[in-house]
């Protein structure tokens, strides 16, 4: 099968999951509790890992641990999210029912802005060799931040788009149920959860600066990267709905986060004197995550304990 067909094949299965995902499983809004999201957890990993042997057979074992390497750092870096959305879906108060309809629609933008900053940022390194030290370099200074910054609040009511959608939108006071705009005395209004939508929206652009170059790190073939980013971000919603629940149990998952991007960055500036091998890079990333997470668990920071989401 030639490079087309693969790309025809990937899009196939990621628009069929899509609509069995809102179109079948969830066309009616509904709180997801937490066996539904871990069964669809569940199902998008298994999906990722078929879909990565199904690389490893195409391209070769280099393609296939490229793959699983770059899914592992996204889906690493996509925690950080499921922190963000959980403030958001509290200061803006969506009732659980409506969260699942925000983050489907939200993700289904992820994808059209992962692509563009994938290609932006690939046809940058072809063209600019020295872009190589500038990704390199922030990735290393956001592992930096994300370490010694990690408590740092998120100000909502001070967010841009949140500003600026009150401004051009006429906004209702209350939502609408799962709508996200209604007609109201002649008018178009948004309903809040557009806002809540955008801000969402606006977040994934935010994480995507930091999580694209690192996966331009371990791999430059756009399949590669693309489809390891979306089959991350795919599974986020699922993710979300299990661990929102428990998200201050990993309290020093933040370090480790902190620690794959400071090494993503430096095996990027160092790639023109030493190339690290794929699967050293895999290891050490898995090792990381594995250790943090167990860290978490086995010594909690004292007073930490699983705070249920609204």
């Amino acid at each position: 099968m030639n490079e087309t067909g693969m790309w025809v094949v990937f899009a196939a299965v990621v628009i069929i999951m899509l609509f069995l995902d809102l179109g079948v499983f969830h066309r009616k809004a509904h709180a997801v509790p937490f066996k539904e999201a871990l069964i669809w957890s569940i199902v998008w990993i298994a999906l990722s890992l078929a879909f990565n042997l199904w690389v490893y057979w195409w391209k070769g074992s280099k393609a296939g641990l490229e793959f699983l390497t770059g899914y592992l750092i996204e889906k690493s870096l996509s925690v950080d999210n499921i922190f963000v959305f959980l403030v958001i879906f509290n200061y803006f108060h969506v009732p659980a029912a409506y969260q699942h309809r925000v983050l489907f629609w939200g993700i289904l933008g992820a994808l059209v802005f992962r692509a563009v900053f994938i290609a932006t940022g690939i046809q940058l390194l072809q063209m600019f060799h020295w872009m190589l030290y500038v990704f390199g370099g922030f990735l290393i200074l956001t592992g930096i931040k994300m370490a010694v910054q990690h408590d740092k609040k998120i100000q909502v009511e001070r967010n841009p788009v949140v500003r600026v959608a009150r401004r051009l939108f006429r906004v209702t006071e209350g939502y609408r149920d799962a709508h996200f705009f209604v007609r109201q005395q002649g008018y178009l209004y948004a309903t809040p959860l557009f806002v809540v939508l955008l801000f969402v929206e606006f977040t994934d652009i935010m994480f995507a600066i930091d999580s694209i170059p690192a996966i331009l790190a371990v791999s430059r073939d756009p399949f590669i990267v693309y489809t390891s980013n979306v089959f991350a971000i795919l599974g986020l919603r699922a993710l979300y709905f299990c661990l929102a629940g428990f998200a201050n149990l990993f309290a020093y998952l933040h370090y480790g986060l902190a620690a794959i991007l400071v090494f993503v960055g430096a095996k990027m500036m160092l790639s023109e004197v030493y190339k690290v091998p794929v699967a050293a890079s895999l290891g050490f990333i898995a090792l990381v995550l594995v250790v943090s997470v167990v860290a978490s668990v086995v010594k909690p920071p004292k007073g930490t304990h699983a705070v249920l989401a609204e």
